[in-house]
């Protein structure tokens, strides 16, 4: 960050009074400028025994097979945006049931939740963030081709539940140590 978003006035980072961290602080304005997790949502829609995933048009992982997912948007809840999520990249409308990972990142400050969810009608198509997507049997997923951390491992947690159809919350991290100097 650069410039403040109130009165525009170049910003510097500080430790703000009664606070334990830098932030980005307006001289100016004394406007401190809070940046917190960004929060990724979606589902792992099922349609009779099947998963379905897509495949990604766009970077990262471009190609690549993943669940449908994105940034919540501000004034939606986490449900809303699974819904909104899976609606936009797989055209599909699902039924949730209930919240299944919550997977922490923390080394780029973001927060991958998902909700196990049905297919209402077992219709689904690409869209714009999708080169194709498809139904897979949980033994033909292509792990080789899993986009992301967060997608396997909720992947891997829903398998491993699938034969005694419980599905408890799971709650993890996912870290990497950065190299000295980064």
């Amino acid at each position: 960050m650069k410039f403040c978003s109130s009165c525009g006035h170049p910003v510097e980072q500080r430790v703000p009074a009664g606070d334990n961290r830098p932030r980005y602080v307006c001289p100016s304005c004394e406007t401190i400028h809070y940046q917190n997790p960004r929060i990724v949502a979606g589902t792992v829609p099922v349609w009779e025994g099947q998963i379905l995933l897509c495949r990604r048009a766009i970077e990262p992982r471009y190609g690549y097979w993943t669940l449908p997912a994105g940034f919540m948007e501000n004034s939606e809840t986490t449900e809303e945006a699974a819904t909104r999520e899976t609606l936009e990249e797989a055209e599909a409308t699902v039924s949730l049931e209930g919240l299944y990972t919550i997977i922490h990142v923390p080394h780029i400050d973001q927060v991958h939740m998902f909700y196990r969810a049905q297919l209402i009608d077992g219709r689904y198509g690409a869209g714009e963030e999708s080169l194709e997507t498809q139904l897979f049997n949980p033994a033909d997923i292509p792990w080789e081709r899993i986009s992301f951390p967060t997608v396997r491992r909720t992947l891997e947690h829903f398998i491993e539940d699938l034969p005694r159809q419980e599905y408890p919350m799971r709650i993890s991290d996912i870290r990497y140590k950065l190299k000295p100097g980064a």
